[in-house]
């Protein structure tokens, strides 16, 4: 998995592209963890547009940054989640965490 970040404001976004698995997941962790230690956005995005695989370690990406970001006071947006990873992280859990954003709206992935 490869991944772009950018910021615009006090918005950071980080671009997934490719599978989220064990390994791709631990460097996305540590590329993106290090970012919000240095610059602490209000909120960061994470874009799964371009993601065509997730196991179980995208769920652990997401939870981590998810409890990042409330530590340092900022909030977490999962944007353009293809309908089939929708599924998993219906399944996980994630969806009550209101984390979710699809054309600018907030919404309970159920």
């Amino acid at each position: 998995m490869n991944s772009k970040i950018y910021f615009d404001g006090s918005i950071m976004t980080a671009e997934l592209i490719g599978e989220i698995d064990h390994h791709s997941a631990k460097n996305a962790r540590m590329e993106i963890d290090a970012l919000i230690q240095q610059k602490k956005p209000a909120e960061l995005r994470l874009d799964f547009s371009g993601i065509s695989f997730m196991d179980s370690s995208g769920i652990g990406l997401i939870m981590g940054r998810y409890r990042m970001m409330l530590l340092y006071g900022g909030v977490l947006r999962v944007v353009n989640v293809p309908h089939d990873l929708e599924r998993i992280m219906i399944l996980s859990g994630l969806g009550a965490l209101d984390i979710f954003e699809r054309q600018g709206e907030v919404y309970e992935c159920t």
